[in-house]
């Protein structure tokens, strides 16, 4: 059964100590009783109140190893508040007003837990979009000389998937790209959408290659709908992306860090019929303990091209 605060107020009076977040962590970690990370023995010796001996294999493991939250030097009391306030704002909020919030004296500390939260907001097992998608690409960052479209420099390629609801949005999936090549297309069709869905997309050539791959590719020719969007879906979510970078972060997202804003927004965008925000706290706690740690510098030098 899922357990989770319904309101601020709720959320407020269950978590008034690092005592009771830490109780939250477990029971979202082993909702069935603790089980060793080495041999999956289920007793333990408590030696504090984050730290735990497996009886069988000695084998020692705190509440937060293997977390998003290892070696942070953050509590988890201020851990909570932070993801209420983040999930509880409709349109995200900067790593600056989020620091003014808490209190914060460094804006690189919560710069990067913030980053962190964003990386748990991508679950390790989520489906693969399926049935009909819209396939596209946009280019994001802000107004420079030169070349438009394909090609342009100086912008962030992001490629866009987005589930066709008969003419209704479903869920969708954003990812950064080097260039519109097959190279980079195909994988991220096959990565992100299930095999034997629809594919639509335009006449794009580095397109080519999804009917071998056990897609039905259905091609819209930019020619035969003069002044129609032919891809409505996907330029929907590429105009609401571009809003939200430059409404809630005033478009100051380098192109480093681009895909874990692109996270959020994805999750954001997935879960936007929501109407309880200590849902959200549960499910984004819940991919918090699951998903691999990372380090703060890592962080820094931002994310690689695919």
């Amino acid at each position: 059964m899922e357990d989770y605060p319904k309101t601020l107020i709720e959320f407020e009076q269950r978590f008034t100590s690092e005592e009771s977040c830490h109780e939250y962590i477990f029971k979202l970690r082993w909702p069935e009783g603790f089980r060793c990370l080495r041999c999956g023995y289920e007793k333990v010796w408590f030696r504090s109140r984050e730290l735990y001996r497996c009886t069988h294999c000695r084998y020692e493991t705190s509440i937060t190893a293997g977390t998003i939250f290892q070696d942070t030097r953050q509590s988890l009391y201020i851990w909570f508040r932070m993801i209420w306030y983040v999930v509880s704002q409709k349109n995200g909020v900067s790593a600056l007003g989020l620091q003014r919030t808490l209190g914060f004296q460094r804006y690189e500390t919560i710069w990067i837990m913030l980053h962190k939260l964003r990386i748990a907001m991508v679950r390790p097992d989520r489906k693969r979009l399926s049935s009909v998608v819209e396939v596209d690409e946009t280019y994001v960052g802000g107004k420079r000389p030169g070349k438009r479209g394909r090609g342009a420099s100086g912008k962030s390629l992001v490629l866009i998937a987005v589930e066709d609801k008969e003419n209704h949005f479903g869920r969708i999936r954003l990812q950064r790209v080097l260039n519109a090549s097959g190279a980079n297309l195909i994988p991220f069709v096959k990565e992100n959408v299930e095999p034997g869905s629809t594919v639509r997309t335009d006449d794009w050539s580095g397109y080519t290659g999804l009917t071998s791959e056990g897609y039905q590719h259905i091609v819209v020719c930019e020619f035969a709908n003069v002044g129609k969007t032919l891809l409505p879906l996907a330029h929907r979510v590429a105009a609401l992306l571009k809003r939200w970078l430059l409404g809630t972060h005033q478009g100051a997202v380098h192109s480093s860090h681009l895909d874990y804003y692109l996270d959020e927004f994805t999750f954001r965008f997935n879960r936007r019929t929501s109407r309880s925000r200590g849902k959200l706290f549960y499910r984004l706690l819940q991919q918090a303990v699951n998903v691999k740690p990372v380090k703060g510098q890592d962080i820094r030098g931002g994310r690689i091209y695919s």
